[in-house]
């Protein structure tokens, strides 16, 4: 084994008073050499992050490092000062993470920003700066890196935006690269890709590579060796094949086995009924352009046609960009779509005027991917679920009270309906999301990436809630994701999207055992840890 890059020995990091627990990390050690990948593995509040930003000298405010070293080239980071720090940054140690938009700035431009990098740490005049960043958008595999170096971060998908992330983590040839959940948010073919790149990377420049996540198939895709974290310690560390084979923590067993299956259930018998139906909906964006000249236009959804059984859930899959958001927005009308119908109830809800539609949407309820963000944040959660019902002419009391029934009903103590969005962890909101959602008591219920930024064990409590809401309630669930694996373990049926338009759809065991279209063949296969999730399922049956 090659010389270790990155050594921590004890550390340890103490949180502020009236935390949930005294230390962020207890007695933390492991090493990474510039040969691996180092796979860092837990849930939310496992200390992962923490540990990282400890690294990287990036802690919020009030939370220290207590005790412990961090040896890296010959120096303790535990003790250097902020100039020693800005020297290690970039040069020394480079950081992807989870979501570039936050990361990157929205006011400049991407070659301007991994430009900085060289203007700040080298002599380097502007047209060498210029052919480096050029070069390292080609390395990272962006197709036209001239275009991309011009652009805005909100001008590039989020597989380029995370490419550019890495372009600029790798500007400066850094001895160690910590990458903080890099794929999470992306879908399973640009994640694919993200993790080659990486792995292709690391193989070609020798570079330690410290990457954390939560998904122990992303962990089978690249490591090759793993530590997995539990309320801030080490609970077990190993050669990836041996942890992922033969775990030896309950934890870890526990974490492997949250990974969804990819072998679907059992099918349900659907009902004859069919509850909404979507006939030929297109809906088309129009941008920029004078007076017409040079507009870009958008076919986002191509004359989609689906059916709901009453009872069924039908999921939605394809990558970014294929128009399954835009589709959910349609069903819902909070976009209207430019042509076809979408009956429910008897009534073509593409033709209903706004009033109409605030009037009947008890019939529809949607719960969105990003539940902080469309929870207001100044009213505490009982409110937030009130609310519908009060707007549709319930009693406040009344209403308060069946709010905290379905507190209840979604697994979460009716007593915590005090407290605001910002004082529940993700999971918990998303739970409230849900809750909201069925205040109304609707009939269907259009989940969009309802999963998509969860914990897998998180993810399979809140899938198997959905499911005992849909045996409980007869609710019938459009059930909108990227994932697959949670697709499989949830959809009765599933539809295929590619560039706006349904390419594939059929019963779940049916599309996802013997795919027809390329596109879905090509979306199975870039599961992320597929071949170890086979192996696994194979085994349990």
């Amino acid at each position: 084994m090659s010389e270790a890059v990155l050594s921590l020995d004890g550390l340890t990091v103490r949180l502020p008073r009236g935390a949930d627990r005294p230390h962020a990390l207890s007695d933390v050690s492991l090493s990474v050499a510039s040969n691996e990948i180092l796979c860092v593995v837990g849930e939310s509040g496992s200390g992962k992050s923490m540990m990282a930003n400890a690294i990287m000298r990036l802690l919020p405010n009030e939370v220290t490092i207590e005790r412990g070293r961090m040896m890296f080239e010959g120096r303790d980071l535990c003790a250097a000062d902020g100039a020693a720090m800005r020297e290690v940054r970039g040069a020394g140690i480079a950081m992807i993470f989870q979501e570039p938009m936050t990361a990157l700035n929205p006011l400049r431009t991407i070659g301007d920003q991994i430009g900085e990098m060289f203007a700040i740490h080298t002599g380097l005049s502007k047209a060498e700066i210029n052919a480096r960043v050029l070069a390292l958008l080609e390395d990272v595999r962006i197709s036209d890196p001239k275009a991309a170096a011009k652009a805005y971060p909100h001008e590039l998908s989020g597989g380029q935006r995370q490419r550019a992330m890495i372009a600029m983590a790798l500007a400066l040839d850094p001895k160690l690269l910590i990458a903080d959940e890099p794929t999470t948010a992306l879908d399973v073919t640009t994640q694919a890709q993200i993790l080659k790149l990486i792995r292709d990377l690391q193989q070609r420049k020798k570079t330690a590579v410290l990457f954390i996540t939560h998904d122990f198939g992303v962990v089978a895709e690249i490591a090759d060796r793993v530590v997995v974290m539990q309320h801030g310690a080490i609970v077990e560390q190993g050669a990836a094949d041996t942890v992922l084979n033969d775990p030896q923590h309950p934890y870890t067993r526990q974490l492997i086995a949250a990974v969804p299956p990819l072998t679907t259930p059992p099918p349900r018998i659907l009902s004859g009924k069919t509850i909404l139906t979507i006939d030929g909906v297109s809906k088309t964006y129009r941008t920029g352009g004078f007076l017409g000249r040079g507009a870009r236009i958008t076919e986002a959804v191509k004359n989609v046609s689906l059916r709901l059984p009453r009872g069924a859930t039908l999921g939605i899959v394809g990558e970014s960009g294929s128009g399954k958001s835009t589709l959910a927005r349609c069903i819902v009308r909070l976009i209207d779509p430019d042509a076809g119908s979408i009956v429910l109830a008897g009534k073509d809800w593409a033709k209903l005027g706004r009033d109409e539609i605030r009037r009947e949407t008890r019939h529809i309820q949607m719960v969105f991917q990003d539940p902080f963000a469309s929870l207001n944040p100044r009213r505490k959660a009982t409110e937030l679920v009130a609310q519908g019902p009060i707007v549709h002419g319930t009693g406040r009391a009344t209403a308060i009270a069946e709010a905290r029934k379905l507190f209840e009903l979604v697994g979460l103590d009716p007593s915590a309906g005090d407290r605001f969005p910002h004082e529940f962890s993700g999971g918990q909101r998303q739970r409230i999301g849900l809750a909201r959602a069925l205040a109304l008591r609707p009939d269907v219920l259009v989940a969009d990436e309802p999963v998509s930024a969860l914990d897998v064990s998180v993810q399979a409590q809140v899938l198997r809630l959905l499911a005992e809401l849909r045996q409980q309630l007869g609710l019938s669930i459009i059930f909108i994701t990227h994932d697959l694996r949670v697709a499989a373990q949830i959809c009765d049926l599933i539809a295929v999207m590619k560039d706006g338009a349904v390419v594939e759809q059929g019963m779940t065991a049916e599309v996802f055992g013997r795919p027809q279209h390329p596109y879905t063949q090509a979306l199975l296969s870039a599961i992320p840890g597929g071949d170890f999730t086979r192996k696994r399922d194979a085994l349990i049956a």
